[in-house]
């Protein structure tokens, strides 16, 4: 996906992805995004859907380290290279 360009959706499944990508807990993701872990785990566990800002946010954070999101018929998370 092209830098400054949000994914449509930031699923829950595609958080959990990109945060295994880069070998992070909730607690790491949660630091770096100045988020809770609380709402890391909430959203992950589709427990409450953050707002559209939230969602971007999160995407920015992966991307800043390293995961890029791709898009299309399969949207998946990889790491760039």
């Amino acid at each position: 996906m092209h830098p400054g360009l949000v994914a449509s959706v930031l699923t829950p499944a595609l958080c959990r992805a990109a945060r295994g990508l880069l070998n992070w807990t909730v607690r790491e993701l949660a630091e770096k995004a100045e988020f809770s872990p609380a709402t890391i785990s909430r959203f992950e566990n589709e427990r409450q859907q953050p707002q559209r800002s939230t969602l971007s946010h999160l995407q920015h954070v992966f991307e800043a380290g390293g995961v890029e999101f791709t898009n299309g018929g399969q949207p998946g998370v990889r790491m760039r290279g």
